[in-house]
């Protein structure tokens, strides 16, 4: 049985995600430990959910600390110390929920996430009924809060009136961004800050096309720039002054370097996934750092991988998606808009920018049915190389290509979603995505 992505357990309420998964989930983690914190999202769905995983852990002996409603990153830093379990779906429609799994601030890693879906095929049973875990309730939402902006206070320089436009999209980042950002001083214009899990002012997934109003907001305005975040506060997307999206890859390249920068460590490493640009090699390099890349989803894994070998890891990120690792071992959005904040105020978004090399990049998804995925990337494994014979290949992480003139692509099946992506980056990129995608067309056809 397989019920973990690369971002947990996701899908349909009705068909994939329901109470009774819940449970079971539950029940299969409750072994793991003896204290977990449960949090969700605003989803409509999820009390329900967040009922049925708290009878399951508690029916396995655990015992449950109940967090309400926090931002995905919240429920993480409560977890430091024991486990914690978030009912949400992140960026995904409000017809689907899902379940993470942590364990001291850290998303569970594949041989724990495995061995809950041996558990839950077992059909494991309750333990003996005077052994049943109780609960409480907890509110660790002030603690969090507190504890980004005094992390973010190290960094950069004072926000003394920076304005800055934030989209919370109906979801959690309403919970904490905008009162963070306040409270280091920034004057906070929110758009969408009203928790509803119906998401009503825009889809979830914070794109340049979802995000339009916050765009047309920024341009219009006097701001310094303008974020948006998902549902659950795990991303974050950065708009610049005249309205523009701020590539992730160059978002993620400044936040690399500024760590390879601040921290005094021997060896600093930069966790990174194949999907991301060349840019970010380059500014580490510049600061006197490296990059290490692991596969999409395993940031956590990346970094202990790191570490083994005694690099140490300042930062780790996949775009959109940062871990502040002098903070904590968590993807959090929240925190990203407080250092970006402050990295702004300090010389500004676009003297940030210079140093980054923004080649042409481009990314694009191909619809291919879950069932077809596995054969759709054996037959690509073979083509794309086929295609491209100049290319180096690497399969580890889906199909890299380098070619000689330090171009790139990268072909892999999302976790979550019913599509193959495409990555590239070229000075010809249209063209190198053009070329790709007929490969990738031709072995989903084949497999349809």
């Amino acid at each position: 049985m397989e019920l973990f992505g690369t971002a947990g357990i996701r899908g349909s309420v009705t068909e994939r995600v329901t109470p009774e998964l819940a449970l079971s989930v539950g029940r299969a983690a409750g072994v793991d430990g003896d204290e977990f914190v449960v949090a969700r999202d605003g989803r409509v769905t999820g009390p329900a959910l967040a009922a049925a995983m708290e009878a399951g852990l508690e029916s396995a002996g655990a015992t449950v600390h109940r967090a309400g409603m926090l931002p995905t990153p919240a429920l993480a830093f409560a977890s430091q110390g024991r486990r914690g379990v978030m009912l949400t779906a992140s960026h995904n429609p409000p017809t689907d929920n899902g379940i993470k799994v942590f364990d001291d601030g850290v998303e569970y890693a594949r041989e724990a996430e495995q061995a809950i879906e041996e558990r839950v095929e077992a059909g494991a049973s309750p333990v003996a009924w005077d052994e049943w875990g109780g609960g409480d309730e907890v509110e660790p939402l002030a603690a969090y809060r507190s504890a980004v902006t005094d992390f973010a206070s190290t960094r950069g320089a004072d926000l003394d009136g920076l304005r800055v436009a934030v989209d919370c999209g109906n979801g959690m980042g309403a919970l904490a961004t905008p009162q963070v950002l306040r409270e280091l001083g920034a004057q906070v214009v929110t758009l969408n800050a009203n928790v509803d899990g119906h998401f009503p002012g825009r889809e979830s997934k914070p794109t340049p096309e979802t995000l339009s109003d916050l765009r047309e907001f920024v341009a219009d305005g006097e701001f310094a720039f303008g974020l948006g975040h998902d549902g659950d506060a795990d991303r974050i997307v950065i708009i610049d002054g005249d309205g523009e999206v701020v590539h992730e890859d160059t978002v993620l390249a400044i936040l690399a370097e500024h760590y390879v920068r601040s921290e005094d460590v021997a060896d600093p490493v930069v966790v990174t996934t194949p999907n991301a640009s060349a840019r970010i090699d380059e500014r580490v390099r510049a600061a006197g750092g490296r990059v290490e890349r692991v596969r999409l989803g395993a940031l956590h894994e990346g970094i202990a991988s790191a570490r083994a070998d005694g690099g140490d890891v300042v930062f780790a990120a996949e775009p959109w998606k940062h871990i502040h690792v002098p903070f904590g071992g968590w993807i959090d959005g929240v925190t990203s808009a407080a250092v970006v904040g402050r990295l702004v105020a300090d010389v500004g978004l676009d003297a940030l920018r210079e140093p980054v090399t923004e080649r042409p990049y481009r990314k694009v998804s191909v619809e291919c049915p879950d069932t077809a995925k596995a054969t759709v990337m054996e037959t690509v494994a073979t083509t794309l190389p086929d295609a491209f014979p100049d290319a180096e290949v690497d399969t580890e992480y889906g199909v890299r290509l380098e070619f000689p003139d330090a171009s790139w692509t990268l072909v892999r099946p999302s976790g979550t979603e019913p599509y193959v992506r495409i990555y590239a980056e070229s000075d010809e990129v249209d063209g190198l995505v053009a070329d790709v995608r007929a490969v990738v067309d031709e072995a989903v056809a084949d497999a349809a």
